[in-house]
């Protein structure tokens, strides 16, 4: 498989960030759309020091856009606007970025999972195994957002239970459940993004779920269907707008990741107006999940 990514003019967004702020500069380009992120250390990394976040876009990136997105994030962690000391936009050479990220790209394992590249051979036989084609940097299951939604997936699903993904990404979660409940046909996952369902399905393809699971570009409406469990890998002011139908639209078991650990009150106390109030938490460095049962 060879993305498409491969074949545009690409172009970085460097910013020169306090090495404390580094995280939420990532988490500002990840909501920025950026097709990867680099973190250039700039030498020994001490707390203070100047460190280079740098987001790789195949669609050039407007700074006013850029700074109001980190602005943002700054204001998520808590952070002075002092925090970054400079931004600019550059176009880059055209490179084989996928080469570039299987140097890099490691296998990330979980209690029952391997999540690994397809070129990485896996020795372990007991675990079950999820490939990913990396076509673009998120959604490799390396992201603490991830991992806490397939520690949730791990501990609460149930043999047989309907599973619905909204903001499926790459395809991770449908897969752990697939690969669990190998003759369960009641998976749906969806994303907003045609690219990410495209990606999505071309690695169904590669773990040999595809039978398993139907996508769809879009995301939970009015008229979804009821599943029993339900996964949301979003950010809080994604989320939030749609808590009242994900919570409705669960049986059994709704999980909500891509929320900062400091984003944690205003997810919860929705969810007690809902009379959703049967959760708990679990932390990942910055990063929560909410596991909702009903």
């Amino acid at each position: 498989m060879k993305s498409e990514l491969q074949n545009k003019i690409w172009y970085a967004a460097d910013c020169v960030v306090k090495s404390f702020a580094a995280e939420a500069v990532e988490f500002a380009l990840m909501e920025a759309d950026a097709n990867g992120i680099e973190t250039d250390y700039l030498g020994e990394l001490i707390v203070g020091e100047k460190i280079k976040v740098i987001g790789y876009f195949s669609v050039e990136p407007k700074i006013e856009f850029l700074r109001s997105k980190i602005s943002e994030s700054l204001a998520i962690y808590s952070f002075d606007e002092n925090a970054i000391e400079e931004l600019s936009v550059r176009e880059v050479e055209n490179r084989d970025w996928l080469a570039e990220w299987k140097k890099s790209w490691k296998a990330t394992e979980t209690a029952k999972f391997i999540i690994a590249p397809p070129w990485q051979v896996i020795e372990n036989k007991e675990k079950l195994v999820i490939q990913i084609e990396p076509a673009m940097a998120f959604g490799t299951g390396t992201h603490e957002t991830t991992k806490l939604c397939i520690k949730a997936i791990e501990d609460n699903f149930v043999l047989g239970e309907s599973f619905f993904d909204v903001g499926t990404g790459t395809g991770i979660l449908a897969f752990a459940v697939a690969k669990l409940d190998t003759k369960n046909t009641k998976i749906v996952a969806c994303d907003n993004d045609p690219d990410s369902v495209k990606i999505a399905s071309e690695n169904a393809e590669l773990n040999n779920v595809a039978e398993n699971i139907k996508f769809y570009v879009g995301s939970i409406e009015e008229n979804s269907a009821n599943f029993d469990f339900v996964c949301a890998n979003l950010t809080a002011d994604v989320i939030l707008p749609l808590l009242h139908l994900l919570v409705a639209k669960t049986q059994t078991t709704l999980v909500l990741s891509g929320i900062l650990a400091i984003q944690e009150a205003s997810i919860t106390t929705r969810l007690n107006e809902l009379g959703a109030n049967n959760f708990a938490i679990e932390t990942d460095g910055e990063w929560i999940s909410v596991v909702i049962k009903k």
